[in-house]
Order: C-alpha cells, then sequence, then structure tokens
C-alpha cells in the first residue's frame, strides 16, 4: 500500500483477490472509495481536485482515500465488496466500522464530506478526546 507523502492518504490499492479489500482500515481508518472507468473520468478529476486543498480535514478525520480505477484486478474486486457499477463514476464514504455511509454518483464537496464525518459518533468521541 502505497500513501502520498503530503498526507493525503491517497492508496494504490493493492491486495490479493481473496482478501476483503476494506478489512485493513476496518476500525482504524474512514475511507473514501472513488471508482471510475478510467484514469481520464471527468468527475474524477473533480472529486482529486476538491480534496487537494484539504489535506489537513482529510488527515485529522482518519480518511483514507482509495481509488478502483479502469477494470484491473483490484479496482474489480473494491467494486464488488461495495456493489459499484464498473462503467460510471461513485464515491462512496465507508465509516471505520466497515458501513458505507454515503454513496454519490457525482463528487461530494469536502464540507459534506466533513460534516458527514464529522456527525458520526465516533468522529465525536474522537473530538472530545484530542487536543
Amino acid at each position: 500500500m502505497r500513501r502520498t507523502a503530503l498526507g493525503l492518504g491517497l492508496a494504490a490499492l493493492t491486495m490479493a483477490a481473496s482478501a476483503a479489500p476494506l478489512d485493513t482500515y476496518r476500525d482504524r481508518y474512514r475511507v473514501l472509495v472513488l471508482s471510475a472507468p478510467d484514469a481520464a473520468d471527468a468527475q474524477l478529476t473533480d472529486q482529486r481536485a476538491a480534496l487537494g486543498p484539504v489535506r489537513e480535514g482529510i488527515a485529522e478525520r482518519d480518511l483514507v482515500v482509495l481509488e478502483a480505477v479502469g477494470s484491473g484486478a483490484e479496482a474489480r474486486t473494491l467494486r464488488a465488496a461495495l456493489g459499484l457499477p464498473d462503467d460510471s463514476f461513485r464515491a462512496v464514504l465507508v465509516g471505520k466500522d466497515g458501513g458505507a455511509k454515503l454513496t454519490a454518483a457525482a463528487p461530494i464537496p469536502p464540507q459534506r464530506l466533513f460534516s458527514t464525518v464529522d456527525a458520526m459518533p465516533m468522529r465525536r468521541a474522537e473530538m472530545r478526546g484530542r487536543p
């Protein structure tokens, strides 16, 4: 698994097809899964651009961004785990409990993403415990 040096948490998905693709993150991270038919998808590009300036907020919320792009085995495995189509863009926020909390067919604005995360009971407890 790779992560960007700037802390965005954008990761390359490298896991065995038989493993549940999000199990690595369960109970430790929230995951934003971006699924697109190819890397040139306009909505994928827009979502990446929206997330770029809010890297600090992403890290603060223990959020990792995974991409299921193209038709490779890893992308297919992740899409299958979340029931996502392979021919259109989807963004799915997965909580630390492994459940999908928000699914969108268009890029999710960072403020909506953050407000959804911040309303979660586990996140509220985290905010009370952090300085």
